[in-house]
């Protein structure tokens, strides 16, 4: 015998769909941007909410700007830097051996002692 849900693939509350069972939508507008590759989106706001200045491009994952001539330069990825690195950064050769030598001398007393 087979078994069966005769509400599979529905979520408890769903009921059908349409504006007059969720209300009316909001009035909307669509806002040009621009990224640096030359990408148009174009999402949806609404009309009384605040538009922002830079959106992301979802294309390409750029910031883009209102002005299609001038879109907003990609930002500046730093390079990975090891733990080594700022280390070295904070540190001059001469503290390194220095802090070496300290916790030398701390692991041979250990050991003596």
């Amino acid at each position: 015998m087979v078994g069966g849900n005769a509400i599979r693939g529905t979520r408890i509350g769903a009921g059908p769909s349409g504006e007059s069972e969720r209300g009316e939508a909001a009035p909307r507008r669509r806002v040009p941007y621009w990224c640096a590759n030359g990408h148009e989106s174009r999402p949806s706001f609404s009309m009384d909410a605040e538009i922002p200045e830079e959106w992301d491009c979802p294309r390409c994952g750029l910031p883009a700007g209102r002005n299609r001539e001038q879109p907003p330069a990609a930002p500046r990825t730093e390079p990975y830097k090891s733990h080594l690195a700022y280390v070295k950064e904070r540190r001059s050769d001469a503290d390194g051996e220095a802090i070496l030598a300290e916790a030398l001398e701390r692991l041979r007393r250990r050991r003596e002692g």
